[in-house]
């Protein structure tokens, strides 16, 4: 009898059971606490520090070779990237929805706005490919000048963390997809959540940067 009533649960309701699942919990309904989620904690604060240095680095290469250079030329933004960007602000609410969702216990919400964010964010990509391709089209290359220079390589590098993003999110949709993710099992999908919110405030820093020093 037990085991006909856990069985219907899974099947019609929207909490899996307890024991199985994916990211990183206990399956005891702690939600994922404990000594793994604080070491995926750790490695996700650890990752953000060392991809804030390596921009901030960027940086600071970017604002010295603009006060030296008497080259530079303003790049003008193609239209497409303030698409893009609401696309990637879109994306980081939908993956909100989705943990308020997953935190009530509804699994079906949780998918519905999960798989939404991912998608999202893999037209951001598109938009950014379109991007690039709308400045070559203008005629600015990589080394047209160093405001170029500097837009396709920090865009470029945004884009290539942002591609561990999209794949980290595509993984959670499908162990969500097959039943594998349970209220219990936080753990990955609030690091998921928690880098692709980082990369989206880095890409409002950058565009600001480009918007008022490029």
């Amino acid at each position: 009898m037990a085991s006909s009533v856990t069985t219907g649960i899974w099947k019609g309701g929207d909490q899996p059971p307890g024991g199985g699942g994916f990211g990183g919990g206990r399956g005891d309904g702690s939600g994922g606490r404990g000594a793994s989620r604080r070491a995926s904690m750790t490695a996700l604060l650890v990752l953000l520090a060392a991809v804030t240095m390596f921009f901030a680095a960027l940086t600071s290469a970017f604002v010295v070779r603009r006060g030296l250079a008497e080259d530079w030329n303003h790049t003008a933004l193609p239209g497409v990237i303030f698409f893009s960007t609401a696309v990637l602000l879109l994306s980081s609410l939908a993956l909100e929805f989705a943990r308020r969702e997953l935190k009530a216990g509804r699994r079906e919400g949780f998918n519905r706005f999960w798989i939404l964010g991912s998608a999202l964010g893999v037209v951001f990509l598109i938009g950014q490919y379109v991007t690039w391709r709308q400045l070559i089209a203008q005629g600015i290359y990589l080394a047209s000048n160093p405001s170029s220079s500097f837009f396709y390589v920090l865009t470029a590098a945004h884009a290539v963390h942002l591609i561990g993003g999209v794949c980290a999110l595509l993984y959670v949709s499908m162990k969500a997809l097959r039943l594998q993710l349970g209220p219990s099992k936080r753990t990955a999908v609030d690091v998921s959540a928690m880098y692709w919110h980082f990369l989206d405030g880095l890409w409002i820093y950058l565009l600001v940067l480009f918007l008022v020093w490029g």
